[in-house]
């Protein structure tokens, strides 16, 4: 599948986190860790930033001037009526220019989404896009080795992709950043997140 499907895909299931029982709280600890280590805050970017806007809200919380991407339509949508006053931009993260550069960028639940073949090239653009000093939490698939698969679990079929854990770590240590951080957060399932920093 490519991004442009995923998007297609999650136009139809915007009610999951509409719904009251979605849980609001998710990734929410993990990204005040990571918030810990920032030395600026300044710009902030969401990629796969969704429509709750929880994430956005942290950032403005603890003094961020963030901004959202989405390959979604719909999540862009219900993302501007929830913070008409923040720039959210419709558009692949495989494909669009990161112009600025940022402080703090989170990817949580969405760099799975990338086709496997294009994921090292993206992690290197989001480097890129980050200050010295910037950092990146993003959330993957904890697995030994890389490799993709498509599911349906959620209605229609989504398609999955990792690196692996040894694959990540290698790609961001030929990047030079530190490595802060590494959990498998819902052990024993394989949710895993990162935190690095570019040095």
């Amino acid at each position: 599948m490519e991004p442009l499907d995923i998007g297609n895909s999650y136009n139809q299931i915007t009610h999951i986190w509409e719904n009251e029982k979605f849980d609001k709280i998710n990734g929410i600890i993990q990204h005040k860790k990571a918030i810990d280590f920032a030395k600026n805050r300044g710009k902030a970017l969401d990629i796969g930033c969704g429509c709750t806007g929880r994430f956005i809200d942290l950032l403005i919380d603890e003094g961020f001037t963030p901004s959202g991407i989405d390959i979604s339509s719909k999540m862009v949508e219900l993302a501007k009526e929830r913070h008409p006053s923040i720039a959210f931009y419709y558009g692949d993260i495989c494909e669009y220019e990161l112009s600025d550069k940022y402080d703090f960028i989170t990817a949580w639940d969405s760099i799975w989404h990338i086709p496997l073949s294009k994921q090292k090239k993206v992690i290197a653009k989001i480097v890129d896009s980050l200050n010295v000093g910037g950092i990146f939490i993003f959330s993957f698939g904890g697995t030994i080795d890389s490799g993709e698969h498509v599911n349906d679990y959620m209605g229609p079929e989504v398609y999955y992709s990792s690196l692996g854990i040894n694959g990540f770590l290698k790609c961001f240590l030929d990047l030079s950043c530190i490595i802060r951080h590494l959990e498998f957060d819902q052990y024993p399932e394989l949710h895993t997140y990162l935190i690095v920093e570019k040095a």
